[in-house]
């Protein structure tokens, strides 16, 4: 992914736009980081249940709602998108046990 700061299209004279811009650019790189981290344990309960480990399943689902929270509390997704995601891994998880 090309970076935002160097691109011809944001070409700032000002320098506290200069400084805003490599803000938003290091912002923008930790929410994708964040956001690639979110997935990843996603996929970690999704495996798990499909596989048929209950516990492993509820611990993935435990440690992935925390990660959830978190990500809501910082504004990188908002509330009820991290409660969605949280439900549906829930279900996911409660589904091996049944």
């Amino acid at each position: 992914m090309e970076p935002l700061v160097d691109s011809p299209t944001r070409m700032a004279n000002i320098k506290s736009q200069k400084k805003r811009n490599i803000q938003n650019e290091k912002r923008h790189q930790r929410n994708v980081a964040t956001k690639s981290a979110l997935k990843t344990s996603t996929k970690g309960v999704h495996a798990a249940a499909a596989a048929g480990d209950a516990d492993a399943a509820k611990t993935a689902q435990l440690e992935a709602a925390r990660a959830l929270d978190k990500a809501a509390s910082r504004g990188i997704l908002h509330k009820k998108t991290a409660a969605r995601r949280k439900s549906r891994l829930a279900k996911a998880a409660n589904a091996t046990t049944a």
